[in-house]
């Protein structure tokens, strides 16, 4: 089943949404966007715990 997430999710003024076939899928889309749009070189324990919460069944 598609899997969604969206950065206004957990708390991020940004405007980022991507859908995915699959939760690894949409999680390489999650890390190329927060190393290019927010300078994450790497997503801390805590974040990534938020973006896992706010993935959602598309």
């Amino acid at each position: 089943m598609a899997k969604k997430f969206a950065c206004r999710d957990i708390g991020m003024s940004c405007g980022f949404e991507a859908r995915a076939g699959s939760e690894q899928e949409l999680m390489g889309k999650i890390a190329a966007h927060a190393k290019k749009a927010h300078n994450m070189s790497e997503i801390d324990k805590a974040t990534m715990s938020k973006v896992k919460a706010a993935i959602k069944e598309a």
